[in-house]
């Protein structure tokens, strides 16, 4: 398969990703004022949000499995974005928010069916234009989504409309993903031929390199503030005024785009140099953004979406890398289970250190995430 076909197919699984996350990004920020006005608590929205998140991050161990089984990566793909992406509009019908929950459940299992298979075909055409530029290239487009979702609802709040009018409107973009989802199908029926004859990873068995990697991959998921505890930090210490909360969201996706397409550039020439070098920039930034000043926080902020794009986008092209193509399902199934229950598991930590003193938090996610990325250059041995 030619380069130029490859680099179409990959293009053409990030613009599905972009309207995918249009639609699902879009629901995910105005969430929580619907669920309220359905009459759900706090203790509720809690529990549907993380038990949707535990199932979307679990189930993929199970559906990558399932993938490399059957070998029907497009089934798992296309079934998957159909639950995931219709889960969403139906929200507008949604009753009560006991209703809400299974969708919200629902919209995350669809999530978790398709993500191991989708990445694997998409390893198949970053074989030949690159690991790191092919998926740097579909994490940018998805990320630009995730910024044009819940804009687009912001104006549409703005403008008077109701909940149920957004949900129902995210229709559109789903659509639109599942069209091109299906004319990829049709134009690519079988990706693994785009994939180069010689098919030598380091190590052809799920060996001591790739579990060796996932343990620095927990490490930094387990040490990896989330956003929301930034945003709960700004808005306790007032730094700033409310709007400049997701106006620094949408910035942090922004420098996540763009980090995904140089860092996987990077990863290409250099290997996971690059990503070792990306993760030692983003420890540094719980020490910027738990500070006192805004501009400092800003600062951080920038650092943490340079983390979160060479998670987005390296981390799943290193996996291609080290595993063969025919155990690809399980190996990205295993290494998302075993990030979620990480990060998971990390933010609860940080989030009580936080209630003690900021410093503990920071001191927790800055010494991991650095110690991360020094064993990160101890795999400069296995470099390609």
């Amino acid at each position: 398969m030619s380069r130029k076909k490859a680099f179409l197919f990959i293009v053409l699984l990030g613009l599905v990703s972009l309207f995918a996350d249009v639609t699902y990004e879009g629901a995910r920020s105005i969430i929580g004022p619907f669920m309220k006005t359905l009459g759900a608590s706090a203790a509720v929205l809690g529990f549907a949000v993380g038990l949707g998140e535990l199932t979307g991050y679990a189930f993929r161990l199970i559906s990558g499995i399932l993938s490399d089984k059957t070998r029907k990566y497009w089934l798992f793909t296309i079934l998957g974005y159909t639950i995931n992406l219709f889960a969403v509009p139906a929200l507008a019908l949604a009753g009560n928010w006991q209703a809400a929950l299974v969708l919200i459940i629902a919209e995350r299992f669809g999530k978790a069916l398709r993500t191991p298979a989708r990445d694997v075909l998409l390893s198949f055409a970053s074989e030949e234009v690159g690991m790191g530029k092919g998926f740097g290239i579909h994490e940018a487009l998805d990320q630009i989504g995730a910024i044009l979702g819940p804009l687009a609802l912001t104006f549409a709040l703005a403008f008077g409309k109701s909940y149920r009018f957004c949900f129902f409107i995210l229709l559109i973009p789903a659509l639109v993903a599942m069209v091109l989802l299906l004319t990829a199908r049709i134009t690519f029926p079988a990706p693994q031929e785009m994939k180069k004859k010689k098919d030598n990873p380091v190590d052809r068995n799920l060996g001591k390199t790739y579990w060796f990697y996932l343990t620095i991959v927990s490490m930094v998921a387990f040490a990896f503030a989330d956003f929301p505890i930034i945003a709960y930090h700004m808005k306790s210490f007032e730094v700033a005024k409310d709007f400049f909360v997701p106006a620094t969201y949408s910035l942090a996706m922004a420098v996540d785009a763009v980090a995904a397409l140089v860092f996987g550039h990077l990863f290409d020439k250099k290997g996971f140099v690059a990503l070792a070098y990306a993760v030692l920039l983003s420890s540094f930034f719980p020490v910027l953004s738990f500070s006192n000043s805004f501009p400092l926080i800003f600062a951080g902020v920038i650092l943490w979406g340079i983390g979160m794009g060479a998670q987005e986008s390296i981390m799943r092209a290193v996996v291609a890398k080290i595993v063969p193509a025919e155990k690809r399902g399980f190996a990205y199934g295993m290494f998302f289970t075993v990030y979620g229950v990480f990060w998971f598991s990390g933010s609860w930590i940080m989030g009580t250190l936080y209630d003690i003193n900021r410093f503990y938090l920071i001191l927790f996610s800055f010494v991991i995430q650095f110690a991360a990325a020094l064993l990160l250059l101890r795999m400069k041995r296995y470099e390609w």
